[in-house]
């Protein structure tokens, strides 16, 4: 144990090597147990960014253990797609599209009460809807659209299906990236809007996906000792669409190392599906708890952290109280 507990270290802070395929195919070897088939049967999960990738292969995982999935996307007909593929391949599953733009605040609290009404149970959300822009482009309530899309949006959904998941003890788990490492906590209004300096889309994005893993923690934090639980983690290096589109000269030379779509999936699905236990931080990749900071970072300022979670519940107009 304590040799691999070594090995699985020096993976991760070698990034390379834990963050591609050759990390997780090393890690299965000693990694917890798989969920057990059909673990998820009477369970109900929600999907965000279901209509491709990491979020397609999450929801075909879900019922491949027997849960009712429902996918959330903003394209209904690229959904009704994915629904029909998950139906075929998974045929005594339910599948229920949902179709909502993530980014739009007014979209999502009207889809949010709505699903609320019907649904008064759900065992697992996944926030992995995402997006980059090249150039700052705001959402119609003005924010930034990244911010709205990774943060702002899927923080109003958790405060509208909160009583729905704490119906089903159920677990919220944030898609981040390994990247947020590279970029700090904003907390000044103009910082978290990425009004200052010239805009950098790729950046945004991590500025963002750090923002999730502070928010993550935040909402573990408020729920602890309460049967809703509330995770972040990382895929790894991952063969997607949005890889493809963003990053051409990183996936040219990483081609042959990427993970596949379900083998980013995998630790959201099991943490969904077995709910183990976990400590301040909140992060996760390749089934065990990462630190959220890397050794020369120094960890999050209260100061800042509250600056930024205030900013969040103004803006999204949702209770302000995270003690």
């Amino acid at each position: 144990m304590a040799i691999s507990h070594l090995l699985d270290t020096a993976l991760d802070r070698s990034v390379v090597l834990g963050y591609t395929r050759l990390g997780s195919r090393l890690r299965r070897r000693w990694w917890p147990a798989d969920p057990a088939p059909g673990s998820m049967v009477g369970r109900r999960v929600l999907v965000t960014g279901a209509t491709s990738g990491i979020g397609e292969a999450m929801a075909g995982s879900f019922a491949a253990l027997g849960a009712t999935v429902h996918v959330l996307g903003r394209n209904a007909e690229k959904l009704a797609g994915v629904a029909r593929e998950l139906r075929v391949a998974h045929p005594t599953t339910e599948i229920v599209e949902e179709i909502c733009d993530v980014g739009d605040l007014e979209a999502v609290r009207a889809w949010g009460e709505a699903f609320a009404d019907r649904v008064p149970g759900l065992d697992g959300l996944v926030h992995n809807a995402g997006t980059v822009t090249e150039t700052r482009t705001e959402s119609p309530q003005g924010h930034e659209l990244q911010l709205a899309v990774h943060v702002l949006g899927p923080h109003l959904m958790t405060e509208l299906l909160l009583d729905a998941l704490t119906a089903s003890r159920g677990m919220v788990v944030w898609m981040s990236t390994g990247g947020m490492y590279g970029a700090g906590l904003e907390s000044t209004p103009d910082g978290i809007e990425y009004r200052d300096g010239d805009y950098r889309g790729l950046q945004a994005y991590a500025r963002t996906k750090r923002m999730q893993v502070v928010l993550a923690d935040a909402w573990a934090r408020r729920y602890d000792g309460t049967d809703v639980r509330v995770e972040s983690m990382h895929p790894g290096w991952v063969e997607t669409p949005g890889v493809a589109t963003h990053l051409p000269t990183f996936r040219k030379l990483t081609r042959p190392v990427l993970r596949t779509a379900e083998d980013g999936a995998d630790t959201a699905v099991w943490l969904i599906a077995t709910r183990p236990e976990s400590g301040p931080g909140h992060f996760w990749h390749d089934r065990v708890q990462r630190p959220t900071t890397f050794g020369w970072q120094r960890e999050e300022d209260p100061a800042a952290v509250a600056a930024f979670l205030e900013y969040v519940a103004v803006s999204t107009e949702t209770p302000p109280d995270w003690d």
